[in-house]
């Protein structure tokens, strides 16, 4: 979520703000953060951006295999 103090993570989903959604895969995050959520935000993330972003995405728990009919588990 962009706002105007920063880059946050709403994991409501019903802050008001400019929002991208994110699976809560460590993949999906490392994707992001190349440079896709900055640009669906419409901003540059400053270092402090990403430390707070790379934070979360650390915290995020471990990531189930995915199988041949796309689910997981």
């Amino acid at each position: 979520m962009r706002l105007s103090e920063g880059i946050q993570v709403d994991s409501t989903g019903k802050m008001a703000g400019r929002g991208a959604y994110l699976h809560d895969r460590t993949s999906c995050w490392e994707r992001a953060l190349k440079g896709a959520l900055a640009h669906a935000l419409r901003t540059e993330l400053t270092a402090e951006d990403q430390e707070v972003l790379f934070e979360y995405m650390e915290n995020l728990p471990p990531e189930m295999p995915i199988e041949e009919n796309g689910h997981a588990g």
